[in-house]
């Protein structure tokens, strides 16, 4: 409202947007306006200037006003006769069908029957890992691959599921983790518990399928129907099967039941007891059981889900969850290639690769497709990343140049590259993000030189685009290496530099991380996020972890104040602690991209992780107090003379600061060489910053 209201008074959009990201985002429990102004101070704050008061008093009157008409995504509904004779409609010019002005509740008592046809993306992520397999000369049948697989079911219970369908989400894998699954009914049965309202009874399924509990079927005459699940009623239809068997309800009737518990109907509930309880009277049941029998299955049939639904659900989740078990490089890369332009997405896939050991090979002008693909590596198939993937390039772009690759041959430098480029595709920014991204390696190593070079490559596909308009093809031959432009040189990057601009480019760490090292030398002093979900369930505890910030956002804490969700991510995978109300202060002062170390609180509720943090600290302030001596690892043939000028440019030791220094050499045959200088120099985060940006570093530990 904010936003829209500022447009309208035509306020800076700076200024709206910095107001409008002050207001807590919670999906799942909107906070209004209202509500936003009295619990954040710095709305208050900013009230107090005339025109920003205009603003947000302008937006109060306004709030909760319908904005715009919207349509269900997958509602169709029929009738008997014509539409307009039984509901309003209304014409929505970007759509092909009229839609009717009632909601999917009214529709229903009007007269209409609703169908949900829903499309989902899953199956085009089936049909291109099959694709991906047979151009590999691999055909798989996915619809004859059984329900028995114990690869498949060992890849279930392991929890490894991001990317299965129904199976992803952390809290469907901890309780996989827990439940085992070991057929397919499991499976379903999963579906349909992991729902809010049924979740409570997970813990006694598994109880009970792990023999760790005895089921109770409540009378011997539902043990058929209940045996399946355990004792635990999850479907409607077990629902109808009980009414059906201790009550003798025809299934009309039965149905009957359902909807009146499903829709919360007093009157009707009380009918309705009265004959289920008669029913089961009349075969022998005692009426207290009866009446707790149909207490329990009321409760359950509030939430209980359709079994022929969920069945159809195990079934993709078990064909997408095979295909992973088997194939995972080529399943990895179908999914990767519908969340193209997902940078956070691709992010989660990515660490996911990684847990599953599959290798993900970088954006490469020579090998990469404009879309994921799959290709021969040392180790067998590898996913390669896609060009249409790099942020802010396109894929229709990329494709062109691909097809210029296909059609002529591997670009062989950026000369080549510029002479081929069609500068209607391709832009100055795209160059520079596939340059910060590592697509020109293959024909330019030095990254910091290739993005230099972007405007001259620009500038140079512009002028060869005109030469060959105006036919004058000679520009192109050996006899005029002249007539090409020089690239402009640059100070090389440190390997912290390409990581920070892979990042930039392509949304996430995708070559290696900027802490990897850092849990390397700390050894065992900081616990990285996987190996606290690998410990599984502790008493509350705190751990010395450390991360890279990647986003902060702010919400109202139902206690009052606000919680900041800092999301994060070490070498092992992403993360988002909690910053409690009294802490949030440390989170402001957080900036995105830059790595702390923090200490990490970690209680388990129902099975989920939940992690909080507090005494953050920058990642280089932590080094420098705690190493001993100060150890730079070189990479073979360093120049030395140029490593001695930045080591006399360093400032003196400031308290505590210094540190004993000593060079590392890595000899070809796998041996490292510690060489003692015996030199004092600092080892403050402003003296390691310039160490590690020197030529010829690797690291700086």
């Amino acid at each position: 409202m904010l936003r829209d209201v500022g447009r309208v008074m035509q306020l800076p959009f700076g200024q709206i947007d910095k107001l409008a990201k002050l207001v807590p985002a919670n999906p799942a429990n909107p906070v209004t306006l209202a509500e936003a102004v009295e619990i954040e101070q710095r709305l208050k704050d900013a009230r107090k200037e005339p025109e920003v008061r205009a603003l947000i008093d302008t937006a109060l009157q306004l709030e909760g006003l319908y904005r715009n008409a919207s349509t269900h995504a997958a509602g169709v509904v029929i009738g008997d006769r014509p539409l307009i004779d039984l509901v309003a409609l209304y014409r929505d010019p970007r759509a092909s069908l009229p839609a009717t002005q009632f909601n999917m509740k009214w529709v229903e008592a009007a007269g209409l029957v609703k169908f949900d046809f829903l499309g989902l993306k899953t199956l085009t992520v089936i049909e291109r890992t099959l694709k991906f397999l047979a151009a590999r000369g691999i055909v798989v049948d996915i619809n004859d691959t059984g329900f028995d697989d114990e690869k498949t079911y060992a890849l279930m219970q392991s929890g490894l599921t991001f990317g299965v369908f129904q199976l992803e989400g952390q809290g469907m894998r901890d309780t996989l983790r827990k439940v085992k699954p070991t057929c397919l009914e499991d499976v379903i049965a999963l579906i349909s518990l992991y729902r809010p309202g049924p979740m409570k009874n997970i813990d006694r399924f598994a109880n009970v399928k792990h023999g760790h509990e005895q089921p109770d079927y409540l009378h011997e005459s539902l043990k058929p129907i209940l045996e399946e699940t355990y004792g635990v009623i999850v479907y409607q239809e077990q629902v109808m099967q009980i009414a059906q068997v201790l009550s003798g309800y025809s299934l009309g009737e039965a149905d009957l039941l359902r909807r009146a518990m499903g829709k919360k109907q007093p009157a009707e509930m009380a009918k309705q007891k009265s004959r289920f309880i008669d029913g089961a009277k009349a075969r022998g049941v005692s009426e207290n059981l009866a009446a707790h029998i149909f207490d329990l299955v009321e409760e359950f049939a509030g939430y209980g889900f359709n079994k022929s639904h969920a069945a159809a659900y195990a079934v993709i989740a078990y064909q997408t969850a095979y295909l992973k078990a088997h194939y995972a490089v080529d399943f990895i890369a179908a999914s990767m290639s519908l969340d193209l332009s997902n940078s956070d997405k691709l992010a989660s896939f990515h660490q996911d690769a990684r847990r599953v050991g599959v290798k993900i090979l970088s954006p490469d002008l020579n090998q990469s497709q404009a879309d994921f693909s799959v290709e021969p590596c040392e180790d067998g198939v590898a996913v390669r990343y896609a060009l249409g993937a790099v942020r802010n390039v396109g894929a229709l772009a990329m494709e062109a140049v691909v097809a210029e690759r296909k059609s002529r041959g591997p670009f062989k430098a950026l000369y080549d590259f510029a002479e081929r480029l069609d500068p209607k595709s391709v832009n100055k920014r795209q160059l520079e993000n596939l340059a910060k991204a590592g697509a020109f390696d293959a024909i330019e190593p030095d990254r910091a030189h290739a993005l230099a070079g972007c405007e001259t490559i620009a500038l140079y596909a512009q002028r060869a685009a005109e030469e060959r308009a105006s036919a004058q093809t000679s520009l192109f031959g050996a006899d005029e290496p002249s007539a090409r432009p020089t690239f402009p040189k640059a100070p090389a990057w440190s390997a912290q530099d390409r990581l920070d601009a892979e990042r930039e480019s392509v949304g996430f760490y995708l070559s290696g991380h900027p802490l990897s090292d850092f849990f390397i030398d700390s050894g065992e002093r900081y616990s990285t996020f996987s190996e606290i979900l690998e410990e599984g369930e502790t008493e509350p505890r705190a751990y010395l972890m450390a991360g890279v910030v990647r986003r902060i956002q702010y919400r109202p804490a139902m206690s009052g104040g606000t919680i900041a969700y800092v999301a994060m991510s070490d070498p092992t995978g992403d993360f988002e602690p909690a910053v409690m109300p009294e802490n949030v202060e440390l989170a402001r002062a957080l900036v995105v991209g830059k790595p702390y170390v923090f200490r990490g609180r970690v209680r388990w509720k129902d099975s989920d992780l939940k992690l909080s943090a507090d005494m953050f600290e920058p990642v280089e302030a932590a080094e420098s107090r705690t190493t001993e001596d100060l150890r730079i690892m070189l990479k073979e043939g360093a120049p030395l003379d140029l490593l001695a000028k930045t080591l006399e440019a360093l400032p003196k030791p400031g308290a505590g600061e210094a540190r004993p220094l000593r060079l590392m050499l890595r000899l070809k045959d796998g041996r490292e060489i510690e060489i003692d200088t015996r030199r004092v120099v600092s080892a403050s985060p402003a003296a390691r910053a310039a160490l590690k940006a020197a030529k010829g570093v690797e690291r700086v530990i």
